[in-house]
């Protein structure tokens, strides 16, 4: 049977195949909207789901929200429990992906934030890779700068916003790389990947560019923080980072809900390290995806089991 089945919309659970959108919806016309991406990842020896930090990513649409002038009648707790409820309803046995959009779903035209309805929908859908993870992946440097904190602000998930995004992708896999790495809206610094963050490795030391450098605030960014720093006794510096700073790391990586932790081999035809996996970078995505399976005792209360 096709997969998802279920979306939470418009206050309740029903088929997905029934859940639908006017044409006329300001979101779909204006980008009017906010959302996240969590995981459930599947344990195949507890034969259990879990999903990773899911309070967290809540939290963070909510920050994401008030940037918009979008008020969530749900509160946390109620979302969590929806989304349990939706993936008990699905009953997967692999690796899944939330996605929980807030949006202004009035039908009026013009482009503003106050004066129409709103609404939250929530649906699932299997996912595995975005990217490859047992590789070290090639990566281009995009001629498209990042947005800025005062334009439409990156550390909001903005649906239009994404544009920013797509267009640095679709221009990085047209000229034969994998993903790209962003500047700052300025241009003079490394902001983030299209939609990850990213890491470098210099040293026996991280070094990533600081929540002031337009990126997204990622949970999984500050998950590798604290698995660095505690599991691995790797110091963590959060500063500005040169473009060609890149070019002499030991290794690099890219880290995000959908990216998870995945190396970084070349940047721009310079090779990084070996080409290869770097051993830091290969120690924290070992580490990453034994926790979100919750594999790790240490850190269970990241993870919620369906």
């Amino acid at each position: 049977m096709e997969k998802p089945k279920f979306a939470f919309f418009e206050g309740k659970i029903i088929p997905i195949s029934e859940a639908k959108v006017d044409i006329r919806t300001s979101s779909l016309q204006y980008g009017t909207a906010v959302f996240e991406g969590i995981r459930s990842y599947w344990n195949a020896e507890t034969e259990k789901n879990y999903v990773f930090r899911m309070e967290d990513h809540y939290k963070r649409l909510y920050d994401s929200a008030r940037i918009l002038m979008i008020k969530i009648k749900y509160p946390i707790e109620e979302l969590c429990d929806i989304t349990l409820e939706l993936l008990k309803k699905e009953g997967y046995t692999e690796d899944s992906y939330i996605r929980p959009f807030a949006y202004n779903s009035g039908l009026k035209i013009g482009p503003k934030l106050t004066g129409t309805e709103q609404d939250l929908f929530i649906y699932t859908i299997p996912m595995g890779d975005y990217l490859d993870t047992t590789k070290a992946i090639k990566v281009c440097t995009s001629s498209w700068s990042r947005l800025s904190d005062n334009s439409i602000p990156p550390r909001a998930k903005v649906s239009g916003a994404y544009v920013n995004s797509a267009i640095q992708k679709t221009e990085a896999l047209l000229n034969g790389f994998d993903e790209a790495i962003v500047l700052t809206s300025d241009g003079q610094h490394v902001s983030e990947g299209s939609a990850m963050n990213v890491f470098a490795v210099k040293n026996n030391t991280l070094i990533t560019p600081p929540v002031y450098s337009d990126i997204l605030e990622g949970i999984t960014r500050d998950t590798v923080i604290k698995i660095a720093q505690d599991e691995l006794n790797i110091k963590v510096i959060e500063r500005p980072v040169d473009r060609t700073e890149m070019y002499t790391a030991d290794e690099l990586f890219f880290c995000g809900t959908g990216a998870q932790v995945s190396a970084i081999g070349s940047v721009d035809n310079r090779i990084i390290g070996n080409g290869s996996m770097g051993q830091l970078t290969g120690k924290i995505q070992s580490l990453y995806f034994k926790i979100v399976k919750n594999e790790i005792n240490k850190y269970s209360s990241w993870c919620t089991e369906v």
